[in-house]
């Protein structure tokens, strides 16, 4: 009997009707379209909108989808874990909630946090209990509601981050197909140039705190795309090698949506001609750990059964990665 891989079976996906545009944004902070559109490949972005609306709500509507197209059962669902940074509560998670609303009743579940490498980490979890023999129906979902964080008033993130939600079904897989490897890295010295300093145990809210703004995500802008351009090429790059791949033995490649110009040394990095390169920025924009389930939601018809796929990220943390798969149906 073939060693089991754990395979992704089925993607869905959500975002909020609610578009906030290059040219709404020029009227709330000194900004241009073509400043936004040449800087970061970003057109528009969907935002959540409503009262009592939270992360999960998304990841509910996501969910539905995937299990839809599935034709899943919601009870036969053994785990789900979700990423985000934007839970709906410190506590409880984010996860316990989406399972309720969506009726996984059997489903014991859990958040996971790694910023916009959020996906990738939760990824390998689900891989590590697929491939255990544990649990055969493993729901990962990448959701953020990033304008919950953001500053509207503050142009270097303001322009960058939309909501959204996206969820893959990770499956057994006896054919050799599914994940093949992933290399996961963090560096917490990085965590003064992207943060949201304010609302943990060290910075608890405060008017004071409120007052400063300090409750909203901070990034510096810089550092940040160097840090990220260095590292998720590097690492995206590695494991091409360490699987005896080039470029051109590449698919596609999924990689996180944060910038068109760190997506682009990526790929020149690894030797990945533009065509293969899966982009979806410019009408999303940053939707942290939802980038990557989103890309596979938007293209999935692309995708044929055996095709090897690299997923690469980068996020606040810093935690950053990449993965190899052979993808598993023709969808």
């Amino acid at each position: 009997m073939n060693k089991i891989k754990a395979a992704i079976t089925g993607v869905g996906g959500y975002v909020p009707d609610y578009v906030l545009t290059n040219q709404e944004l020029e009227s709330m902070v000194e900004t241009t379209d073509e400043w936004i559109t040449s800087r970061t490949g970003i057109k528009e972005r969907r935002i959540q909108k409503g009262e009592g609306l939270g992360t999960s709500h998304m990841c509910a509507e996501a969910v539905k989808n995937l299990l839809e197209k599935t034709n899943t059962d919601p009870l036969d669902i053994d785990l789900v874990i979700v990423a985000t940074v934007t839970p709906d509560f410190i506590f409880p998670a984010t996860a316990n909630l989406v399972s309720d609303m969506v009726g996984m009743k059997n489903a014991w579940s859990y958040d996971l946090q790694a910023a916009c490498s959020g996906f990738l980490f939760a990824m390998s979890n689900a891989v590590a209990y697929v491939e255990s023999g544990k649990y055969k129906k493993v729901v990962v979902i990448g959701a953020d509601k990033m304008s919950s964080i953001i500053n509207y008033k503050d142009r270097a993130t303001c322009i960058i981050f939309g909501d959204g939600a996206g969820a893959v079904l990770v499956e057994p897989n006896e054919e050799g197909l599914g994940v093949q490897d992933s290399i996961l890295k963090t560096d917490g010295s990085g965590y003064t140039y992207l943060n949201t300093k304010a609302g943990g145990s060290r910075f608890p809210i405060t008017h004071e705190i409120l007052e400063l703004g300090e409750q909203y995500a901070y990034q510096d802008g810089q550092t940040v795309f160097k840090f990220a351009v260095k590292n998720m090429a590097d690492v995206s790059a590695e494991i091409l090698e360490r699987n005896n791949l080039t470029g051109d033995d590449v698919a596609f490649l999924v990689p996180h949506q944060a910038n068109k110009r760190i997506i682009d040394a990526t790929a020149n990095r690894m030797g990945v001609e533009s065509d293969k390169v899966l982009i979806n920025i410019e009408k999303y924009g940053n939707t942290t750990a939802a980038t990557i389930p989103l890309v596979l939601w938007d293209f999935e018809k692309r995708f044929k059964k055996g095709d090897n796929v690299v997923f690469a990220a980068f996020g606040g943390g810093f935690t950053w990665g990449s993965m190899y798969l052979k993808w598993a149906y023709n969808a």
